[in-house]
C-alpha cells in the first residue's frame, strides 16, 4: 500500500469551508481489514498503524534503499497484536508530537537562573550554545540558553531522538534564536513568536524542556516497537 495526498481544504464561491478528505482509500482500508477478519479496524488505526510503523527502526533499515527513492511501501502484519501494537503506539506518539507545546516540561535538570529576580526580558534569546566539552567536542548535557541562564544535567538519550537527520533538541537550538536572512535582511526573532503568540517570554527555555519529555518518551515507545513480521515483500 503506498501513502496518498493528506487532508485538503477547498473553498466555495460563497462560502469558505474546511473539506476533511481521508488520506487512506477504501481500497486501501479493505487491503488491511482482510488479513485480519473479524477484527474492526478503522481508517485512525490504519492511519496510526502508518505513523508507528515509520518510527521503527527496523523498517527503517530494513527498506532503507527503497525510502530514499519512493514513497513508503506499508507492509501488513502478520498477526493482529503485532498490528494493535504498532497502531496504538503511533496514536501515542502522534498524539504527543501534535500537541508538543502542551507535554510536561522535563524536570530531571539544573536550571541556573542567575542572581536577582527574573524580569521577562532575562528571557530573551539570541542563540542557546551547548556546554564545551573536549578539544572541538560539545559537552549536550549542557545549555547556555543565554548570558545569564544555564540548563545542566541534560540526558543525552534525548538526543536519540532524531528528526530529518539531526536530534530534536538540536532544531530547538538552532531555530529559538535572533537570525538575520542574509539575502532578504528580514530578521526571524524567536522572541517575538514567544511574546506576541505564545504570550511568554520564556516560551524558547520551556519547548526545550518540553522536547527532552518527547524525546524521552518517544525513544521508550520506539523501543518496545513489535519485532517486524510482515505478510508482504
Amino acid at each position: 500500500m503506498n501513502l496518498s495526498q493528506g487532508s485538503l481544504f477547498e473553498q466555495t464561491p460563497s462560502q469558505p469551508r474546511l473539506v476533511r478528505r481521508e488520506a487512506i482509500t477504501d481500497e486501501g482500508l479493505k487491503h488491511f481489514q482482510d488479513v485480519y477478519p473479524g477484527k474492526e479496524i478503522s481508517k485512525a488505526d490504519l492511519f496510526y498503524y502508518v505513523y508507528g510503523l515509520l518510527h521503527s527502526p527496523e523498517y527503517r533499515e530494513r527498506y532503507a534503499d527503497t525510502l530514499r527513492k519512493e514513497l513508503p511501501r506499508i507492509p501488513r502484519m502478520k498477526t493482529y497484536e503485532a498490528f494493535k501494537a504498532l497502531s496504538e503506539a503511533g496514536r501515542r506518539l502522534g498524539e504527543m508530537h501534535v500537541n508538543f507545546d502542551s507535554q510536561p516540561i522535563y524536570e530531571g535538570v539544573e536550571i541556573d537562573y542567575g542572581k536577582g529576580s527574573l524580569a521577562p526580558d532575562d528571557y530573551r534569546v539570541t542563540q542557546m550554545k551547548y556546554g564545551k566539552g573536549k578539544g572541538k567536542d560539545k559537552d549536550k548535557t549542557i545549555l547556555h540558553y543565554n548570558d545569564r541562564i544555564t540548563v545542566t544535567g541534560i540526558p543525552l538519550e534525548a538526543y536519540d531522538y532524531v528528526v530529518n537527520g539531526k536530534p530534536a533538541l538540536d532544531w530547538v537550538v538552532e531555530r529559538q534564536c535572533v537570525k538575520t536572512d542574509k539575502a532578504s535582511g528580514i530578521v526571524n526573532d524567536a522572541n517575538d513568536w514567544a511574546i506576541e503568540t505564545m504570550n511568554d517570554p520564556r516560551y524558547p527555555l520551556d519547548l526545550f524542556l518540553r522536547v527532552i519529555t518527547i524525546s524521552l518518551e518517544t525513544m521508550k515507545i520506539v523501543k518496545n516497537l513489535p519485532a517486524l513480521e510482515i505478510l508482504d515483500n
